[in-house]
């Protein structure tokens, strides 16, 4: 079964383009227009993932969010033109899980959804025991990597990272969306912590095989290496 999205975004030029190019990663999607039409369908549907415009007709979006909560327990990324970091910070704090600012590119929002759900335990994606790539395989269980048959130790924001990469090969990763993941944190532009730890397990593998297995995009982030 596919999860399902509820996308609340009034500007329906906006709400067709993500419903779109959602559906085509193979989500379900229902949209919703306003605030009051959003608190419906959470009534009497049940989703994985909301994805909210910050500016809606009638009832605002700091208003839905804490109601939107309580009736479904699901991650909620909110769409912001607001860049400060107060008003991030303001925005996880209330409650919402991410947030995206405008103008934003579908990729980066597939990305970020992609993250949740895999953070999330009422997502419907069965947990993998197992993932692999070239020489390595990772067991979500056991909490072990090995390498060309050698078992490597990673930190516990070690293996989160190679788990995220691994889960979604083909996705390109920001380093908010790395740190949202491996960190019960909020991020706040801390770009050296995750250089550390991309260089560490860099390093760790180097040790033992010469693939390369993380590719660095510069000014965008990071997946696993073709």
């Amino acid at each position: 079964m596919s999860e399902r999205i509820l996308i609340i975004e009034d500007d329906t030029d906006i709400n067709n383009v993500v419903t779109q190019a959602l559906k085509n990663e193979g989500y379900e999607c229902t949209q919703a227009f306003s605030g009051t039409e959003a608190l419906v369908y959470a009534k009497n549907e049940t989703f994985d993932i909301a994805v909210m415009d910050l500016m809606l007709p009638g009832m605002h979006g700091e208003e839905l969010l804490p109601k939107l909560k309580e009736i479904q327990a699901i991650p909620v990324i909110v769409v912001t033109a607001r860049d400060s970091i107060d008003s991030k910070v303001g925005l996880l704090n209330s409650g919402a899980d991410d947030y995206i600012t405008k103008p934003f590119e579908i990729k980066e929002l597939i990305a970020r959804i992609g993250v949740q759900l895999r953070k999330s335990p009422v997502g419907t994606s069965p947990k993998t025991k197992n993932l692999q790539y070239k020489d390595l395989t990772l067991d979500e269980n056991s909490f072990t990597v090995v390498v060309k048959g050698e078992e490597i130790a990673f930190t516990k924001q070690e293996f989160k990272i190679l788990e995220l990469l691994l889960t979604y090969p083909n996705q390109v990763f920001t380093k908010q969306d790395i740190y949202n993941y491996a960190w019960d944190d909020i991020y706040i532009g801390d770009d050296k912590t995750i250089n550390v730890h991309i260089s560490n397990i860099r390093k760790k593998i180097k040790a033992v095989s010469d693939e390369e297995y993380i590719e660095t995009l510069w000014g965008i982030g990071f997946r696993l290496a073709r």
